[in-house]
């Protein structure tokens, strides 16, 4: 068998990891100068960064005039754990789940808040829950992208209007990248380290009037960590929403933040950063087209990521291997890829099917993902070539 020869051309960029994500393009440390370093998160310059970061978000984002942000502990998942824990209980709750963080909510529902009139629908990986289930009267939890799956929601109007209930929505790994209707949802959570390239541990928690009405008229029966209390005698704590936070912030990092939003106005706002994944994924469908030996884990194009794409090895020699095998080719493939700095952090999620993981989020450049595609190509034939020879 006659090998492809070694690619010579490397990304610029060779960071496909799924969080954290690629920097932004131009992005150096020297960016991060501030008056706030080494202040207490209280003082006045350092409250100002922390209210500019919310305040942009609302205007960058293009929230509803009445939508509160915050910015809260623990990522993405603090800020979902902090809702599930306050909020629910007081109605039925369904809940979506098809990968793996969305199967953590489940968990969190089931055997931790031990909620009564809990319905859970999960889809396996590639594919998206029965959404058409869910009940008009219940609360609601789901994930609008799918990070270890590659599968994202494509139409949401199996969301009906409902004053009286809330809907939860981790939407991490889809804010600023899709088309997301804020108007619908009650709760959205992201963390910086996703679709903007920023550093990790700090959530975004975006609350409609209806999630406020929630947390001020229940009061649910568990105990509560700090971390998670938004209310102070039955009453929204509006600091939380004007630039005060529940721990202690990294200036760093919000700094950080704040330059990330520069740089979505200089890309052209969300829809400019929504067409650089789309382009990204589009050279990942052409390539796909071409190439016998991979295919996507989602076959729904319509409800396909465009910011985590995941991949299945469908070659026969290698999809006929047990589950551990499958997973030892992958792993040789991107060692290979890794040891000659083509291409880092791209294989499949640990819980999710043997393959192959490209996180195409705005920060990363459609020509990087166009150069990374030949060292897979090599990578496989060469992996390949050794089951052969066995």
């Amino acid at each position: 068998m006659t090998l492809p020869p070694k690619p010579e051309v490397r990304p610029a960029c060779p960071h496909f990891s799924s969080g954290p994500t690629a920097k932004r393009p131009g992005f150096s440390l020297a960016q991060l100068e501030t008056t706030a370093f080494g202040r207490s998160h209280r003082a006045k310059a350092a409250k100002a960064k922390l209210k500019e970061a919310i305040d942009r978000t609302k205007q960058v984002l293009n929230l509803p005039d009445d939508y509160r942000v915050a910015i809260v502990p623990a990522s993405d998942t603090g800020a979902v754990e902090m809702c599930m824990w306050s909020m629910l209980g007081a109605k039925p709750v369904d809940i979506f789940a098809w990968e793996s963080f969305g199967k953590d909510w489940v968990t969190d529902a089931q055997k931790q808040l031990k909620l009564d009139n809990c319905e859970v629908y999960v889809g396996d990986y590639g594919v998206l829950p029965p959404f058409e289930k869910a009940r008009d009267d219940a609360d609601i939890v789901f994930t609008w992208n799918g990070t270890t799956s590659g599968v994202r929601v494509d139409d949401h109007s199996w969301i009906k209007p409902n004053p009286d209930r809330v809907v939860i929505c981790d939407a991490t790994s889809a804010v600023f990248a899709q088309d997301i209707p804020f108007e619908k949802l009650d709760v959205i959570t992201y963390s910086w380290q996703k679709v903007l390239g920023g550093e990790a541990a700090h959530g975004m928690l975006i609350l409609s009037p209806n999630a406020v009405k929630r947390l001020e008229s229940y009061t649910p029966d568990r105990p509560l960590p700090k971390i998670f209390r938004m209310t102070s005698g039955g009453k929204l704590n509006e600091a939380l929403f004007e630039g005060a936070t529940i721990n202690t912030p990294s200036m760093l990092c919000v700094e950080d933040y704040l330059r990330a939003l520069d740089w979505v106005e200089e890309t052209g706002g969300l829809k400019g950063l929504k067409a650089r994944s789309d382009e990204s994924l589009g050279i990942l469908e052409d390539w796909v087209a071409k190439t016998d030996w991979i295919d996507f884990l989602c076959a729904d194009k319509a409800t396909r990521s465009n910011t985590g794409v995941t991949f299945k090895i469908t070659d026969p020699r290698v999809a006929s291997l047990k589950t551990t095998d499958q997973e030892a080719f992958v792993k040789k493939m991107v060692t290979l890829v890794e040891k000659e700095g083509a291409g880092f952090d791209f294989n499949s999620y640990g819980k999710a099917p043997p393959g192959l993981r490209i996180w195409v989020g705005s920060t990363v450049e459609p020509s990087d993902v166009e150069k990374l595609l030949p060292w897979l190509d090599w990578a496989f034939a060469t992996v390949a070539s050794e089951l052969q020879d066995a």
